[in-house]
């Protein structure tokens, strides 16, 4: 090999060192920038075909060592629409490729990143700090079902939430042995009771049972409160739907604990208009549990004060409702909410733990509007990285994998550079220390073949 081969072999030396130097710089000049991952130097050495007994140290050739699977520290952020990924796993985006009438155009290339800097833009698209697009799969707002599985750029627009008419209400409670009515009297037997003589309609009455206005005072008196839910109808009003109980037989007077369930209809009823309506079902208590058990009752054409809710489904579950002893004689609601609302604008945008995008809404629903599209790869290291942050899949990648194996993504966080300032340093020390040590390769070489040409002369 000799002198021209050392000068050779100094030369890329230099080289190789003057990579991994453009490499150190690279990462310390990002080591602030939101997901970065750091490029480290590869040192390959070139072996010329020889015979074992002249074998050398050959040239060195450097190459880029990917850390796409060494995670950057997650840091909390005052942003709810801000996202990091703890695992495996890459957003997946996409930039326009043009934009028609203010309008961004969007064509298949589909990209990925670990940059989570995500915010809302006038447009309703969630943007990263590099102008990248997140992608994920929208949500059914009446199922809460993905609308199928392929990840497509996601907007949201500030249009209004329909509004949804209540058609369940959950009800669970506990009803008093006795109940403390107005009317009620220890020492008088069965005064708990609902006594309907003298009401201008029969109350109890099965399926029809009803009680007028001109009876409301009476039946108040003789009954307690179950609570009250405000439920929608099909144009988005609030309508209080109150509930009352009244005990109509006891076992403590050799009959059976029952009750009868009703309904405010009107809360101005006149004298002959219906105020309160039987919901047309007796629940029947043995030792504190319904026998026979009643899970769920339909409201059948509710109306309250005018407004129409239609079929209603009262839903108790399996031991939902009870009957035990109460110091206050009063109905104990464990549980009554339902499921309509009103119409509302789109507030704000922010991640659930579930790893969803979650709209708040004016009506002050919170609603899962899509589910973020995070992808990971067999060969992560081999995915080519392109500007701002964000990679491109290659056949050493394999193509993008989505569902199980892809790491959990938090909201309101990010994910820090993976450079550590340190340790690039003291690549810094070593790159430069090679690198000089090259350069004296080559002055020594120089010195050398000044000698011989001095001795040729």
């Amino acid at each position: 090999m000799g002198i021209f081969g050392a000068l050779t072999t100094a030369v890329t030396g230099m080289r190789a060192q003057s990579y991994a130097l453009e490499n150190i710089s690279g990462n310390i000049a990002n080591s602030q920038t939101t997901g970065f991952k750091r490029i480290d130097t590869n040192f390959a050495d070139l072996i010329p075909d020889a015979a074992t007994n002249q074998q050398y140290a050959g040239s060195v050739l450097a190459s880029s060592r990917s850390t796409n699977t060494v995670q950057g520290d997650i840091q909390p952020s005052s942003v709810p629409t801000f996202m990091a990924i703890n695992g495996d796993g890459f957003f997946t985006v996409q930039n326009p490729s043009n934009t028609v009438d203010g309008n961004p155009v969007f064509d298949s290339a589909n990209m990925y990143t670990r940059r989570g800097d995500f915010q809302l833009n006038n447009d309703g698209y969630l943007v990263n700090g590099s102008g990248y697009f997140l992608m994920g799969v929208p949500i059914d707002q009446s199922t809460g079902n993905l609308v199928g599985s392929a990840p497509q750029v996601l907007q949201f627009k500030n249009d209004f939430l329909p509004a949804l008419p209540t058609t369940e209400i959950q009800y669970r409670a506990n009803l008093p042995a006795y109940p403390l009515t107005q009317k009620a009297d220890k020492t008088v037997p069965q005064s708990e009771l609902l006594d309907a003589t003298g009401f201008a309609a029969d109350p109890l009455a099965a399926g029809t049972g009803t009680v007028l206005g001109a009876d409301a005072t009476s039946f108040i008196q003789q009954s307690i409160s179950g609570g009250a839910v405000t439920a929608y109808d099909s144009q988005g009003l609030p309508v209080q739907l109150q509930l009352r109980w009244a005990k109509t037989d006891a076992a403590t007077y050799g009959g059976t604990d029952k009750w009868e369930l009703f309904y405010q209809a009107n809360s101005n009823a006149g004298a002959a208009d219906v105020a309160w309506q039987n919901v047309g079902t007796t629940y029947t208590f043995a030792n504190g549990q319904l026998s026979p058990p009643v899970s769920n009752v339909t409201l059948n054409n509710v109306s309250v004060n005018g407004n129409v809710l239609g079929n209603v489904n009262l839903l108790h579950g399996a031991g939902g409702m009870t009957e035990f002893s109460d110091a206050n004689g009063s109905v104990q609601v464990n549980m009554i909410q339902q499921n309509g609302y009103a119409a509302g604008s789109l507030q704000s945008i922010s991640v659930t733990d579930n790893g969803r995008l979650s709209g708040t809404y004016s009506n002050g629903r919170s609603i899962e509007l899509a589910a973020v599209s995070l992808a990971r790869f067999n060969g992560t290291d081999g995915l080519k990285r392109i500007d701002g942050g964000a990679f491109m899949a290659t056949q050493a990648s394999g193509p993008p994998l989505y569902g199980a194996g892809a790491g959990k993504l938090i909201g309101s966080s990010l994910e820090s550079s993976n450079t550590d300032i340190a340790d690039e340093f003291t690549k810094l020390i070593v790159t430069q220390q090679a690198y000089s040590a090259n350069t004296r390769i080559i002055s020594t070489s120089n010195e050398m073949t000044q000698d011989l040409l001095n001795m040729l002369r």
